[in-house]
């Protein structure tokens, strides 16, 4: 009798689980793909706290603790990586981050939709641009002789510059740019959750006289900030992760003290010098202090919203 009632208790546990199986089979795939690229990988992780040789492989390699770590941030040249990651990362954020949901409420507010969706196909275009075809682009537009931009400038008498090798416009361009190729894309999540705001809010909003601007102010933007919130976390614990493809194919020789960042450093290191350890390091390094970001960000803003990811 108490191995029937036992079973009963094991069958009741297991049936939520057997009642959606079909939503748990869809699920599956994702999860070996994190198991296999994700986590599987991590074991490689210690090669930052030893002194790795491909000969003796990750077990027979000495431990050197966070030799590796004190390298990095005890070398004052160092320095200047952090500060060129968080310069992109915090100006790409402060630039990038509002444009989306600027683009998304103006959009949202256009009634024309053959116009609308003309705009949406346009401004979601560059998004599939490949970052070589991207700095190619940015190469002959921003040419010193032959560019669009130079060209236009000497009408005026000013000019020409080299853009691409002068250092203080390096972050500039690199932002610019990066705000041009996902504006579109950046904003669906927002034209989505706009989309979802009542519209007898908006009604009521009418009747009571608001004009078209305070009914985005007091209506809109109240609705779809619990998505602002959670898109704000989320890129803010990328912060110190910065595109490693398009810094590097933007570097030359002349802009090297503000295109050189944590990505391309590592690179450079791991790949070209063969020193494992080191640049593994340096990457674990840039991966706590993004975890320590998300982690500060996500309880400031649930703090603050009640809107948080956990």
């Amino acid at each position: 009798m108490q191995n029937i009632l036992q079973k009963k208790s094991w069958r009741e546990r297991l049936r939520p689980y057997t009642r959606n199986y079909e939503l748990y089979l869809f699920v599956l795939p994702a999860l070996v793909y994190l198991f296999l690229y994700c986590y599987l990988p991590l074991y490689g992780v210690q090669i930052a706290f030893k002194d790795y040789r491909v000969g003796k492989g990750i077990e027979g390699s000495a431990w050197v603790g966070f030799k590796h770590f004190q390298k990095f941030l005890g070398n004052a040249t160092n320095r200047s990586l952090i500060w060129n990651t968080l310069r992109l990362s915090v100006e790409t954020l402060i630039v990038g981050f509002p444009m989306p949901i600027i683009f998304a409420v103006l959009l949202n507010e256009v009634r024309q939709q053959h116009f609308k969706k003309l705009v949406q196909t346009v401004s979601y275009a560059p998004h599939f641009i490949s970052t070589v075809v991207l700095v190619s682009m940015l190469t002959l537009f921003l040419d010193k002789n032959t560019g669009i931009v130079n060209t236009m400038l000497r009408a005026f008498e000013a000019g020409p510059y080299d853009f691409m090798s002068r250092s203080d416009w390096f972050p500039h361009i690199y932002v610019i740019s990066d705000i041009w190729q996902n504006l579109g894309w950046n904003s669906i999540i927002y034209i989505s959750a706009l989309a979802g705001v009542d519209v007898g809010l908006h009604e009521a909003a009418r009747i009571d006289g608001a004009s078209r601007l305070q009914r985005i102010f007091h209506v809109d933007l109240p609705c779809i900030f619990p998505t602002i919130a959670i898109m704000l976390i989320m890129q803010t614990g990328n912060l110190m992760t910065v595109g490693f493809e398009k810094a590097y194919l933007m570097q030359n020789a002349l802009n090297l003290g503000t295109s050189e960042i944590i990505s391309t450093y590592v690179y450079k290191i791991g790949l070209l010098y063969n020193q494992y350890s080191y640049s593994t390091a340096i990457n674990l390094f840039n991966s706590v202090v993004n975890c320590i970001l998300l982690i500060t960000v996500n309880g400031l803003v649930k703090k603050m919203t009640d809107t948080a990811l956990w």
